[in-house]
């Protein structure tokens, strides 16, 4: 592999893990605990948890 295909393969995986633990951790301050922890293993809950609305019971207080 030449090394701009390292480097391009660097950037995407950078940047795929930003974005991962981003919308993992709005599930978690949104209230979907279970769908945080199963995140983990299965990153697609993450963005299901990211998306769907306020529990209620989330991390942030309310205003």
């Amino acid at each position: 592999m030449s090394g701009m295909q390292w480097l391009g393969g660097t950037v995407l995986a950078v940047l795929y893990l930003i974005f991962i633990f981003t919308v993992g951790l709005m599930t978690f301050r949104k209230g979907h605990l279970v769908l945080g922890i199963l995140g983990i293993f299965i990153p697609l809950l993450w963005v299901i948890g990211a998306l769907l609305p306020n529990r209620g019971g989330g991390m942030t207080p309310e205003i």
